[in-house]
C-alpha cells in the first residue's frame, strides 16, 4: 500500500518561500496511469488543488497560483516536492500531496499525506 509523508516547515515569514516535500514509500512515482499532486486546506475554507505533476514529468498549475508555484520530483529518491515564493498570511493552510490515478476516465485522489500545517507569519 502506497504512503505519503509531507515534510516541511511549519511556520514561514511573508514574503519567503515554502518548500513542502512529499516522500512516497510503498510505490514508484514513476508507476503506470499515476499522477501528484498537491493541494492545501486554508483554514476554514474548502480543499484547493494546487499542481499535478504527471508521469512524462509535464506539470499543471491552478491558473491563480501558476507564477509563484513549483512542482517537481526526484525519481531516484521516489519523492516529489512543491515550492511557493512570495508567500502571505493567505497561504496559510495544511497541505497535503496525493496520488491520483484515472477513475472514470478523470484523475482522482486514491492516496493521501497526513498533511503538514503550514503558517505564514512574522
Amino acid at each position: 500500500q502506497v504512503r505519503l509523508q509531507e515534510s516541511g516547515p511549519g511556520l514561514v515569514k511573508p514574503s519567503q518561500t515554502l518548500s513542502l516535500t512529499c516522500a512516497v514509500s510503498g510505490g514508484s512515482i514513476k508507476t503506470i496511469s499515476t499522477s501528484w499532486a498537491w493541494i492545501r486546506q486554508p483554514p476554514g475554507k474548502g480543499l484547493e488543488w494546487m499542481a499535478v505533476i504527471h508521469l512524462d514529468g509535464s506539470a499543471h498549475y491552478k491558473s491563480a497560483l501558476r507564477s509563484r508555484t513549483t512542482i517537481s520530483r526526484d525519481t531516484s529518491k521516489n519523492w516529489f516536492s512543491l515550492q511557493l515564493n512570495s508567500v502571505t498570511p493567505e497561504d496559510t493552510a495544511v497541505y497535503y500531496c496525493a496520488r491520483l490515478s484515472p477513475l472514470s476516465g478523470s484523475l482522482s485522489v486514491d492516496s493521501w499525506g497526513q498533511g503538514t500545517q503550514v503558517t505564514v507569519s512574522l
